[in-house]
């Protein structure tokens, strides 16, 4: 059995890791870092909660530890760009638990804050600069720092960066960058529309995928609840009633479905909180927080959410709402079952959302078991849709429907 001894790691890192308790690499871990420690551009699919943040931190923090060549120690050696300001605050902790023994030091950027302490971190010099694309490109253009001795770019959930409008920052970001880099790109999944868009930022990278994209973790236990959207409040309070929901993460589709679901959560005197993206910073972190301590029970976040909240021994996530991509639905039912635990993922589906469920269903290549809300809520009762509301689309599916019917125009 491989251990992160057998690495050629960095004996601090490794002294670090041992005080963590960490002992034997995940395949991911065990694939990456050897790759990585050479040189090589990196592509790494994985499932969420298999550690790809230590894959590339590893061995990117190993590098510039043994790296004595550059003069310019006040300038970012290495960055990490990623989505959310969630996991943008996660990596930087997981840089300096691993990096603890290391002269480096490392920074985060992002939005939602001001903006006055993140320049006068800069400007003290920082080896390993971790940031949401948008305040990144702001202090950039500020001329706060400057990218001209970074040896080392990662994308992190390189599929939301380069799909949730990210795209044309990330391009302006990497243009800038040196031409004799590193670039290294992880994800959960990478669909196929747009897999060919890292071409333009990889240059014949190592490809590991540990499972196939878009594939569900077998420690997380999926039902699927046929309901009307106006019994679906009702559900979720029964639901909760039943001790085995201990720390519970609900998906919403929209902020104000967010807001509304807590307020009723609240009313039956569930404490809960929500998190999305009109909450400023501060509010966020103080209900991530209040989730980690177990002073709430219930995080009500939109998909804001689903790619960086880590948060240890989440029993259940529950869809509210089915997202409106599909492979969000890979992403949200990832926050629990990690770490070799097991969990359970309920989703709610109404008669609207039976089109995302199908192509969740298909993304994810097998059915959701279906079970009963009576199991839950002995006094359910399904409401009769009339033939008219069954046909309903969800405004997603509108945009689906019209652009296979232009495509087959074109083709006519």
């Amino acid at each position: 059995m491989t251990r992160f001894s057998d690495l050629n790691l960095n004996t601090s890192i490794l002294k670090a890791l041992s005080e963590q308790s960490y002992k034997t690499p995940t395949p991911i871990q065990q694939q990456a870092i050897p790759h990585i420690l050479t040189g090589n551009d990196f592509l790494g699919i994985a499932q969420t909660g298999t550690g790809k943040t230590a894959a590339f931190v590893l061995p990117l923090l190993h590098r510039l530890s043994e790296d004595r060549t550059s003069k310019n120690w006040h300038l970012p050696r290495s960055i990490i760009l990623t989505p959310t300001r969630e996991l943008a605050a996660q990596i930087h902790k997981k840089l300096k638990d691993y990096g603890k023994y290391l002269k480096l030091t490392y920074g985060v950027i992002f939005g939602g804050v001001n903006e006055k302490p993140q320049i006068h971190m800069l400007h003290k010099g920082v080896d390993v600069l971790v940031a949401t694309p948008g305040r990144f490109l702001d202090l950039l253009q500020q001329k706060c720092f400057s990218l001209k001795y970074v040896q080392c770019c990662v994308l992190d959930e390189a599929d939301r960066m380069l799909d949730m409008g990210f795209l044309p920052d990330i391009e302006r970001i990497v243009k800038q960058l040196p031409q004799c880099r590193q670039t290294l790109l992880f994800s959960a999944t990478l669909p196929k529309a747009i897999e060919h868009l890292s071409d333009q930022f990889l240059n014949h990278p190592v490809r590991i995928d540990i499972t196939p994209p878009a594939t569900a973790s077998k420690d997380v236990e999926q039902s699927l609840f046929f309901v009307q959207k106006s019994q679906k409040q009702e559900l979720l309070r029964n639901i909760l009633k039943h001790d085995a929901c201990r720390r519970v993460l609900v998906f919403t589709r929209t902020k104000f479905a967010a807001d509304r679901v807590c307020k009723g959560l609240k009313k039956g005197e569930v404490a809960s909180s929500a998190i999305h993206g009109d909450k400023s910073q501060r509010e966020r972190e103080r209900a991530l927080n209040k989730f980690k301590l177990g002073t709430i029970r219930v995080l009500v976040a939109t998909d804001v959410a689903s790619r960086g909240i880590d948060v240890a021994d989440i029993t259940h996530v529950i869809n509210y709402d089915l997202p409106e991509e599909p492979h969000g639905y890979v992403h949200r039912i990832g926050r629990t079952g990690r770490a070799g635990n097991r969990g359970c993922a309920f989703s709610f589906c109404d008669s609207e959302e039976k089109s995302l469920l199908k192509h969740i269903e298909k993304c994810i290549q097998k059915e959701i078991p279906v079970t009963s809300a009576k199991v839950f809520w002995p006094d359910f009762e399904p409401i009769r849709v009339p033939e008219s509301e069954k046909t309903k689309k969800t405004p997603r599916a509108r945009f689906y429907n019209a652009k296979f019917a232009r495509k087959k125009r074109s083709s006519a």
